[in-house]
């Protein structure tokens, strides 16, 4: 996990009620009546949070920003998420994730709190929650905080099939867990590519870190490894991939899906590549989930 991931752990521990909120935020103030939050912003980009400082907070509110209309979060499984973070006594950012990576942890108390545990609780992928906490005993400074929450698998509109190659057909499982039934035909030598869904989202960069769901196996159609078996999408940057990969990545936008036939002249570089399938033509299932270019990149 990283930094920013930890410190949102130990919030989430220590009892931080994310309060979520539709349009206006109107909380009880002190002595001089209500005060108010807006949450601006478009999906997928960091808020924009706007109000006057300082808020005098006496309870924390939850309510909804925009409705999710993706997968249901499920129990004990993991939820994806973006976070954003103010002091709500002056309006300086505490901490965020929309410069660095989306965070991911099982819905469950034990993870979360029992705070965030019932706020993400019942809600979708999509969604966008906002929080206006007071200050508490374990948390001295009273905060604004906005969640995304993400899908953990890829929703961009079906691709026709290519109809000059056969490629192994790829079906999902409950969850989106990929799976593909092998041709019976001699592998390619050559990489061969097949997007299978189109995505909405933001197009990936060439030095963007990308948070991406993924399934390998062998032409045969055996098992190799898979980031869903696991429970947990990985985060990397494109220039840790292997450029079989990461050129195909730039400029494909979020929520896109590909299918990709890799012979063995080529090294994907996201799995322990074993001896036993170093010397196998191999097919990857990647679906795209985030991606972010870093603080001073293009």
């Amino acid at each position: 996990m990283t930094d920013v991931g930890a410190r949102l752990r130990r919030l989430c521990a220590a009892g931080l009620g994310l309060a979520l909120v539709l349009g206006p935020v109107v909380a009880c103030g002190g002595a001089d009546g209500a005060v108010s939050v807006e949450v601006g912003g478009e999906p997928g980009a960091r808020p924009v949070v706007t109000y006057v400082p300082p808020l005098e907070i006496s309870s924390t509110y939850r309510r909804t920003i925009w409705e999710g209309t993706g997968a249901e979060l499920v129990e004990d499984q993991p939820v994806l998420f973006d976070f954003y973070q103010e002091n709500a006594t002056d309006a300086t950012v505490l901490q965020q994730s929309y410069d660095t990576r989306p965070m991911v942890q099982d819905l469950s108390r034990e993870a979360l709190g029992e705070n965030l545990f019932q706020t993400l609780r019942g809600q979708r992928a999509g969604a966008r929650l906002l929080q206006v906490a007071p200050a508490s005993g374990s948390e001295p400074l009273p905060s604004v905080t906005v969640i995304d929450v993400l899908p953990l698998r890829a929703d961009g509109e079906p691709v026709p099939l290519r109809d000059d190659v056969v490629l192994p057909a790829v079906t999902f499982g409950p969850g989106g867990t990929p799976s593909i039934a092998p041709t019976g035909t001699d592998p390619p030598t050559t990489v061969l590519t097949q997007p299978l869904l189109r995505g909405r989202g933001t197009q990936v960069a060439a030095q963007d870190t990308v948070t991406f769901q993924y399934a390998i196996f062998t032409w045969g159609g055996d098992f190799i490894d898979s980031s869903w078996n696991r429970g947990r999408p990985e985060s990397q940057s494109l220039d840790e991939l292997a450029p079989v990969l990461s050129d195909w990545l730039v400029d494909q936008p979020v929520g896109s899906q590909i299918e990709l036939v890799v012979p063995p002249t080529e090294s994907l570089q996201i799995n322990n590549e074993s001896e036993e399938y170093k010397t196998q033509t191999v097919v990857l299932v990647l679906d795209i989930l985030s991606t972010r270019t870093p603080r001073g990149g293009p």
